[in-house]
């Protein structure tokens, strides 16, 4: 998918070396930590900047961006290694006491039918309590949500 034709909010972040460009877009980010677990190094929510793109190989990076459950990583090769592939088929996957995990190749559409958002990795609100539904903001931790 190209960069230029999904749509972001207001506030993008770009991390770059002349291997790899994360982007990182805020608005969408519930702080599993996936990505700090993964690669500490790299990613550190109390550096700043908070992403170190020299502290890791490309491949390593791109690896831990692609397991970002909710597509607020994302990357972009420079040296001719592989770019994050599009799923085949669409997963959805409840979270215990949380959001809905989609990959695929999503597009979400709303009421007026626009595109809301074009990506291959969502966190959907399942609480309902969200201020960026449809999307997940991390209110049900607060709210003290429960599903299986």
């Amino acid at each position: 998918m190209e960069q230029e034709d999904r749509k972001r909010p207001d506030v993008l972040k770009e991390y770059a070396d002349e291997h790899i460009t994360v982007y990182w877009e805020p608005a969408y980010c519930i702080h599993t930590a996936i990505c700090i677990n993964r690669l500490p190094g790299v990613f550190d929510p109390a550096a700043r900047p908070w992403i170190d793109i020299g502290a890791a190989g490309a491949d390593e990076i791109a690896d831990a961006v692609m397991r970002c459950p909710t597509g607020a990583l994302h990357f972009g090769r420079h040296d001719g290694g592989p770019e994050e592939p599009t799923p085949d088929e669409t997963t959805v996957q409840p979270r215990t006491n949380g959001p809905l995990f989609v990959r695929g190749n999503l597009k979400l559409i709303d009421a007026e039918r626009a595109i809301v958002r074009e990506d291959t990795r969502a966190a959907l609100c399942r609480c309902g309590q969200s201020a960026n539904k449809p999307f997940c903001d991390g209110t049900h931790r607060a709210d003290g949500f429960r599903a299986p």
